[in-house]
């Protein structure tokens, strides 16, 4: 018994020793969103996560109002000088706007954004958009025809240290930028980013709107892994007919068979109560002040 007490103790003294990003745990954080319980955050229609993974900080889009982002992050106690990455989910005024303040605070930090041809983040195109007919004067031809070798495109944030995503990236061991495409009326070939974590039990998937379909941006994770156990953020089901979200949430519990999930801004009231109902005391409220541990 003595030989076990001394193990034991010895075992606990190590632990105490280990690298604090080991002993980290991941969380997320809301910061934005318009449902809160907190009487301290402002509610606006949007979206915006702090997620902490394996000792790294991550900001996760930035709502639809660079004040009241700049208000709900001090209200939080969150600081976004110490960010390691910043992902931003789309192109959407309520997922970008906050990039105001950020970058007053945080000018260097990389931002990954997805690639689009002329796209508010930047980028170039090819010089093959344009059909060259030499009997023109020069006048009258793009470049006087000489054309170079990409054209540019300008974006409103001079500032920012932007990464452009175009395809799967490991941004750091076991964080992960899934990017996909969407093919649904309304937002046709929109780009969107998603972030996965890999965890020890499967996947943490954090999405911003899922304009390309939640089960769309779970297939393309599924690469990764293709145990899905948490799922956080919008899913679009805000006026999607009731029918059609029952048959998502039955697929995200019996065919994904998520463990846990954690939904906000776009997904409805309507998708609200039945992930509630489906998922019981594994459902995790996720208004904005909330922070919780990725399970």
């Amino acid at each position: 018994m003595k030989s076990l007490r001394r193990f034991l103790k010895l075992a606990a003294a190590s632990l105490l020793l280990l690298p604090a990003s080991l002993a980290a745990k991941d969380r997320v954080t809301i910061l934005y969103d318009a449902f809160s319980d907190s009487k301290e955050i402002i509610k606006d229609w949007g979206f915006s996560a702090l997620v902490e993974h394996d000792g790294k900080r991550i900001l996760f889009d930035t709502g639809n109002n660079a004040a009241t982002f700049e208000h709900n992050a001090k209200a939080i106690g969150v600081d976004l000088s110490k960010l390691d990455f910043v992902v931003i989910s789309h192109r959407h005024s309520d997922h970008t706007t906050g990039l105001k303040y950020l970058l007053s605070v945080n000018a260097k930090v990389p931002v990954y954004a997805p690639m689009e041809s002329f796209g508010i983040f930047g980028g170039a195109i090819s010089p093959t958009l344009i059909k060259a007919v030499p009997s023109l004067p020069d006048r009258m031809r793009y470049y006087d025809g000489k054309y170079p070798d990409k054209i540019p495109t300008g974006y409103p944030w001079n500032s920012a240290n932007f990464v452009l995503v175009d395809k799967l990236t490991e941004i750091s061991p076991g964080i992960f930028i899934v990017f996909t495409i969407s093919k649904t009326p309304g937002t046709l070939e929109l780009r969107e980013l998603s972030l996965v974590l890999r965890e020890p039990g499967g996947l943490s998937v954090i999405v911003g709107c899922s304009h390309p379909g939640t089960e769309e941006i779970l297939q393309a994770a599924s690469v990764i892994d293709p145990h899905m156990h948490f799922l956080c953020g919008g899913l679009h089901l805000v006026s999607t007919p009731e029918n059609e979200i029952d048959r998502l949430v039955d697929s995200l519990k019996n065919k994904w068979k998520l463990e846990k999930v954690a939904p906000g801004h776009c997904t409805g009231e309507p998708a609200f109560l039945r992930l509630q109902k489906a998922f019981g005391e594994n459902y995790i409220y996720a208004g904005a002040g909330t922070r919780f541990d990725v399970p």
